[in-house]
C-alpha cells in the first residue's frame, strides 16, 4: 500500500505524539473525578484530589451548614485551593434517625439550602448505627414509612436547589428499589458505598441500580485500594457498564498514617481504574 510523503509525515507524527503521551503519563479523558470526605479542601490539594465531602454538623437547633459565616468560611478555601465541595455527608442521622427525630426534617432543609449556596449537588443521607432501616436483615417497616414520608416532603426543595437526597444504607439493591419507588421523586437517589454492601456481590447491584447512583464512596477497610485489585476491577468495570460520570469519594483509611500520602495513593489507583 502506497503512500504519500505527507501521508507519512502526519502518520509519523501522530505515532510520536501518542509515544510522548505515554512516556509522560498522559490518561484518557474521563468523566470520573476523585474527591476525599477524610481531608480538608488544602490536604485533598495535596493530594491531587479534585474536592471534598463535608459534614453538615452535629446534632443542634442549627448545623453548621446552615451558618453562614461557616459557609463564607469553605467558599474562601474552595476559591484558594481551586477545589469544590462535591456533597455534604449528614452523617449525624446515625445517631439521630431520619425516622424518628422531630429535628431530622428540618436538618435536611438546612442541609439543601447549604448544599445550594456551596454549589454542592448531593447530600449523603445516612442511615447507619441507630439509623439503620434494617434489624436482623429485616426491613424496620414502620422506619421505613417514616423515611418515604420525610424524603418525599424534602423532595421538592432539593430538585428545586438542583440537588439530589442521595441515600446511603446497608440495604439491598432490591430494597433500595422498594424505597426509591415508594419516594417516586428525581431527585432522591442512592450514595452507593462498595465496601458496606461486598456481602450482596457490588458488580451485580450496581448494574441493577444503574443511573439510580447518584454518587460512589470507595473503601477497602484498613487497606489501600490496590491490594484487592481484582475486586476493584470488577467494581469498575460494573460502573463503565452502567455509564456511570460523577464523583467516586475516597473514605479510605491511612495505613501509613499519612493521610495527604495516603488518599494520593489510592486517588491515583481509581484515576488508573478509569483511565
Amino acid at each position: 500500500m502506497k503512500c504519500s510523503r505527507r501521508q507519512f509525515l502526519a502518520s509519523a507524527s501522530a505515532i510520536s505524539v501518542a509515544s510522548l503521551g505515554r512516556a509522560v503519563g498522559v490518561k484518557a479523558a474521563s468523566s470520573i473525578r476523585v474527591g476525599t470526605c477524610t481531608l480538608g479542601l488544602r490536604q485533598a490539594r495535596e493530594a491531587g484530589l479534585d474536592g471534598v465531602e463535608i459534614r453538615a454538623g452535629n446534632p443542634s437547633d442549627t448545623l453548621d451548614i446552615a451558618d453562614p459565616a461557616r459557609r463564607a468560611s469553605w467558599k474562601a478555601e474552595m476559591q484558594e485551593t481551586g477545589l469544590v465541595i462535591c456533597s455534604i455527608m449528614m452523617g449525624l442521622l446515625n445517631q439521630c434517625p431520619l425516622a424518628t427525630d422531630p429535628r431530622a426534617p428540618a436538618w435536611l432543609e438546612q442541609t439543601i439550602d447549604g448544599a445550594r449556596d456551596l454549589g454542592a449537588k448531593n447530600i449523603l443521607v445516612a442511615f447507619f448505627g441507630k439509623g439503620s432501616l434494617l434489624e436482623n436483615g429485616k426491613l424496620k417497616e414502620d422506619d421505613f414509612r417514616s423515611v418515604v414520608d420525610r424524603l418525599k416532603d424534602a423532595a421538592p426543595r432539593a430538585a428545586d436547589a438542583g440537588v439530589i437526597l442521595a441515600v446511603e444504607n446497608t440495604l439491598t439493591a432490591e430494597q433500595n428499589e422498594r424505597l426509591l419507588d415508594a419516594v417516586g421523586h428525581p431527585a432522591v437517589r442512592i450514595y452507593y458505598d462498595v465496601y458496606n454492601t461486598r456481602s450482596y456481590g457490588v458488580p451485580g447491584e450496581l448494574r441493577r441500580l444503574k443511573d439510580r447512583i447518584s454518587q460512589l464512596h470507595f473503601k477497602n477497610g484498613p487497606k489501600y485500594l490496590d491490594e484487592d485489585a481484582p475486586i476493584f476491577e470488577e467494581i469498575a468495570a460494573a460502573v463503565r457498564d452502567i455509564g456511570y460520570s460523577g464523583w467516586i469519594v475516597l473514605e479510605t483509611s491511612s495505613p501509613s498514617k499519612d493521610g495527604v500520602a495516603d488518599a494520593r495513593r489510592n486517588g491515583h489507583y481509581v484515576r488508573k481504574l478509569f483511565a
